[in-house]
Order: structure tokens, then C-alpha cells, then sequence
């Protein structure tokens, strides 16, 4: 039997929404009772709307402690509680609690069907408790995965609704600080009212995945199944019931901060609107979308046009968006795409595409490819010319991924586990090209991985600069007279980016060669690509 612990309440209907459905302006939305059935979209959250930041980011944490209407850290609660408290400094203040917190049972297997969208909302509220608590969100669906012995069915819906949570999390994350009196505990219940809110409340003009009557009773079976919040399914039942019926007018209230509109942390808004003042609402958006399926095509195996055709006598429709880049119309599972498992086509964004063709390869060249993880460039090296190619990785289980993708490939390579940063791996022997794919807050990549905005803190700018520095300097060592170093990075902050590359030539007296520069993900014909960062340099002859 559950124990039984002080739970969350919810908010009394004060405020702009609930004095608007009062005297009539905000009526019960006809949608409410039942969107119509759609599919969904697919799916590597934080700090509120006044910059304040995720237990675990310190680095964001603003000086002073704003006035604090409502308990909890929850952003949304955060945000609501300065405003509130700028519009009535007397408001009165919940004391605080003192309750000892009980460690979340996140490996408990709960007793639900293994098809039932119950068990797909409480694995997708484990995974975003998860990483709340710093885990990246691949390794937190792994471990979900573990615990639950899921199915491949299980799997797909777990990991699709955990990416579109996250997705969506500062609007819904504000909506919860709306409705709710404090943050709600554990994490996980968080997670699952986070998870519920991203299928009923749909990005405007996509068509809802399932009926909201059916996301609301599975909600409260999930709750009911887990131990730790079993005793919470009466309010995670009235908190979706309630934004059912007072969702047009919650949802322009939530609007109105930057966390619910954007869906980032503030520093992350704030930076990128300093770096590209023209196009700062645009990359924010692009990165709030499903990315498209891209493949590059093998030349050693076929070409576009022929395998175009392929997938046509598929019943697969895509098109060519590179030299050997294709995009699929809707994605699908690597198992079923033609001649994947034959090494004809392989998993790779148009952008990133663009790196093995800037090496200006040749026959007979000794090539590095520092960085190497999970070797999607590795492969298009090896595809473009007969070259021998060393691929080092710092983390070995990683590194074993780029063996797999050659494998499949039917190339080979010298695989190394060690630091680009250090010779200690080095035969001492220079090569005709580098590639320097070095570390970075892979903010040019967030609409692949949703949960890098949340997890990253503004202070790891400058720490994996630094980094990414060193690494240059090394490499640039192992570097043959005439020969070139392409420096490659997916992040769209200039301090790792722009800046860097500048700092690296001066440094180095090293030529500046043509190169694209910052892609900008922008979406749409021609630039429906990931945010990368390309330089390319060439070291003087002795």
C-alpha cells in the first residue's frame, strides 16, 4: 500500500484566464472535448522566462533572490512568481517545506501493458526526470529501455513522446506554474503532466496524435501504476482536465514569457538574439521541428539518380538536396530504408556532408579524423578517396560505433582511443589532412537533440572553447608543410565558432582558405540542414 505524502495543489482560478472566463471572454474551447486523431511528430527543460535557471546550473543563477510567491523550482513556477510579485509585493508566501524527500524509484517496472499509451507518458516522464538530473537524453531513454524490458513498440512511442516533451517543456513547464499552486514532485510526476501536456497542447496547425480523453485516463493509469505518485492521480487528472477546458486563455497567458514561446532557457534566447539579430526567431523555430531523414549516398556503391529510382520502385518519395544527399519525405526506421544494411546509403544531415569534399582528398594522402565519434565522416572519407585514414576517439565505446558504421560501410581505418588534445597516441608521423571536429555545446544541433538546451548552462561556452583550443594546437602539430586542417564545429554561439577560427589563424600564421562558414539551420529549400561551422586552413611550406 502507497504511503501516503502531501501532494501539490492546484492554483484557485485567479488571474488573467480565470477573470476572463468569468465575465465571459475565455468559454469552454470545442476542441476540448475530443481533437481529432493524427499522427504526431517524432521526437540530443529549463530556466524560466526571468533567466532563472534548473537546479544543477548555478551558472545562471542571477544576483539576488527575486521574491518568491509560490514554492518550488519549477521555471514555470519561477516565472509566475516574479510576475506575480511585481504586480502585488504583499502577496502572501507558502512557507516552506521540510518534508524529507524519498529517492525516486526510477527503475521500478510498473504493471501496464506494454502497447498502452499509459506505459509510452510514465517511460517518456522517466526519461525528462532523467535528464533533469544532467543525463543526455539518448542514455536516459536507455536506461528507461533497460528498466521497463520494453518492446520495439514500447520503444518507439516511449522515445517519440520524450523528444516531443522536450520539445515543447518551456511551454508546458509554464502552463504547469499556471495551474499548479508548486512545482509538482517527484520528477517524475513532473514529467508525466510534462509528457500529457505535449500531446494534448500541439504545436499550432499539427493535428493531435491522440484524443484528449484518451490522453487524460492513460495519464492517470500511469500515475496510478508508479508507487512514488500513485497518490497524486486525482490532481494529475484535474490539472488536464482544467487546461481542457481553459485552454485558449491559459495558453495566451503562458505565451506572454519568452520560456513558453520559444521553448528555451532565457541566456539561450538572449545569446543567440545577440549573435544573429536578424535571424535569431527563425534558427530558435527551425530547432523546435521535427529534422528531416537525410541520407548520403555511397559513389562507391551507386549514385543519386540511381538510387532515387530506388527508392521510387520503393514507394519511398525523396529528393537531392546535396551532391550525394538525399531527403526522405517522411522518415522511417533505419531497418527499412533500400540498401542501408548493404553500405549504399548512410544516415547523414546535408550540412555535415559538406566536410570530406572541403578536405580536397586524394589517393595515397595520410588522413586524421580527430574526433572521429560516430563516424558518419569517417566513411564519407574513405567513400570519396583510397586514403589511410587514423580515426581517434577519446571515448571507446563511442569509438566502437565508428567501427560498426565502417563496417557496414565494408571500409577500414585505424581506430584509436585516445585525446586529440594529446600526442601521447602519436607515431610521430605528419598528415596531408586533418579533420577537427572538435567538442562544442552542439547548440547548431538542438532540433536532433531537444535536450541540449536544457542541459547546457551559458558558462560551458567559454569552458569548451578553451578546450576545443587546445585540441587545435595540438593537431595543428601533426600537420604536414602544405597540407590542411578543416575545423569543424555544430555550434551557432561565435565564441566557438567565428571566433575561434580567427584566433586559430593568428595564432598560427595559418592560411585562410574558402570555406562555408556558419550554416544557420534556418529550414526550408536549401537550408534544411543542422547548424555547423566550417574552416578550412592550410599550413605554410617550411
Amino acid at each position: 500500500m502507497t504511503d501516503k505524502r502531501p501532494t501539490l495543489s492546484l492554483k484557485p482560478k485567479t488571474g488573467p484566464a480565470a477573470d476572463r472566463r468569468a465575465t465571459g471572454k475565455v468559454g469552454r474551447n470545442p476542441a476540448a472535448a475530443g481533437p481529432a486523431r493524427g499522427q504526431g511528430g517524432h521526437g540530443k527543460p529549463g530556466p524560466g522566462a526571468t533567466g532563472q535557471p534548473r537546479p544543477g546550473n548555478p551558472d545562471q543563477r542571477p544576483v539576488g533572490k527575486p521574491p518568491r510567491v509560490q514554492g518550488g523550482d519549477f521555471p514555470g513556477h519561477q516565472a509566475r512568481a516574479q510576475r506575480e510579485a511585481r504586480e502585488d509585493t504583499a502577496a502572501p508566501r507558502l512557507r516552506q517545506s521540510h518534508e524529507v524527500k524519498v529517492a525516486p524509484q526510477r527503475d521500478f517496472r510498473p504493471d501496464l501493458k506494454s502497447d498502452s499509451l499509459a506505459l509510452a507518458l510514465l517511460g517518456a516522464a522517466n526519461a525528462v526526470a532523467r535528464v533533469r538530473a544532467g543525463s543526455a537524453l539518448p542514455q536516459a531513454l536507455a536506461g528507461v529501455f533497460a528498466a521497463y524490458d520494453a518492446t520495439p513498440q514500447a520503444r518507439g512511442a516511449i522515445q517519440d513522446i520524450a523528444y516531443r516533451t522536450m520539445r515543447q517543456l518551456g511551454r508546458s513547464e509554464t502552463l504547469l506554474g499556471l495551474m499548479t499552486s508548486k512545482a509538482p514532485e517527484p520528477p517524475m510526476l513532473a514529467g508525466l503532466l510534462a509528457a500529457a501536456l505535449s500531446l494534448l497542447d500541439t504545436p499550432e496547425g499539427q493535428p493531435a496524435p491522440y484524443e484528449a480523453f484518451t490522453v487524460v485516463d492513460q495519464a492517470v493509469s500511469a500515475a496510478a501504476a508508479h508507487p512514488d505518485f500513485a497518490h497524486a492521480k486525482a490532481m494529475v487528472n484535474a490539472v488536464l482536465r482544467r487546461f481542457l477546458r481553459e485552454r485558449a486563455g491559459l495558453v495566451e497567458e503562458a505565451l506572454r514569457e519568452p520560456l513558453a514561446r520559444f521553448n528555451y532557457p532565457q541566456w539561450w534566447i538572449d545569446t543567440m538574439r545577440a549573435a544573429y539579430p536578424r535571424d535569431w526567431e527563425a534558427v530558435l523555430a527551425a530547432g523546435n521541428v521535427h529534422p528531416p531523414l537525410t541520407l548520403r549516398v555511397n559513389a562507391r556503391k551507386s549514385d543519386v539518380g540511381a538510387y532515387l529510382q530506388t527508392l521510387s520502385d520503393a514507394g519511398l518519395q525523396a529528393e537531392q538536396v546535396g551532391p550525394g544527399a538525399v531527403r526522405l519525405a517522411q522518415a522511417i526506421n533505419v531497418a527499412q530504408i533500400p540498401g542501408f544494411a548493404e553500405g549504399v546509403v548512410s544516415v547523414q544531415d546535408a550540412g555535415a556532408q559538406l566536410a570530406a569534399p572541403l578536405l580536397d582528398l586524394r589517393d595515397g594522402m595520410r588522413v586524421l579524423d580527430a574526433c572521429a565519434a560516430p563516424g558518419g565522416k569517417s566513411g564519407h572519407i574513405l567513400e570519396t578517396a583510397d586514403v589511410q585514414l587514423t580515426s581517434v576517439d577519446a571515448d571507446p565505446a563511442r569509438l566502437a560505433r565508428v567501427g560498426d558504421n565502417l563496417g557496414r560501410l565494408g571500409l577500414d581505418a585505424t581506430l584509436l582511443a585516445a585525446d586529440a588534445g594529446s600526442r601521447d597516441w602519436w607515431d610521430g608521423r605528419q598528415y596531408d589532412r586533418i579533420l577537427a571536429d572538435v567538442p562544442c555545446t552542439a547548440s547548431g544541433i538542438v532540433r536532433r537533440h531537444p535536450d541540449i538546451r536544457w542541459l547546457r548552462r551559458k558558462s560551458d561556452t567559454s569552458q569548451l572553447a578553451t578546450l576545443s583550443s587546445k585540441i587545435l594546437d595540438n593537431l595543428w602539430q601533426m600537420l604536414l608543410p602544405d597540407g590542411k586542417l578543416l575545423f569543424v564545429t555544430c555550434s551557432l554561439w561565435p565564441q566557438e565558432s567565428e571566433a575561434q577560427a580567427a584566433a586559430f589563424a593568428a595564432r598560427h600564421d595559418a592560411v585562410r582558405l574558402d570555406a562555408p562558414g556558419q550554416l544557420l539551420p534556418l529550414g526550408g529549400a536549401g537550408q534544411d540542414h543542422d547548424g555547423l561551422f566550417y574552416a578550412l586552413f592550410q599550413k605554410k611550406a617550411a
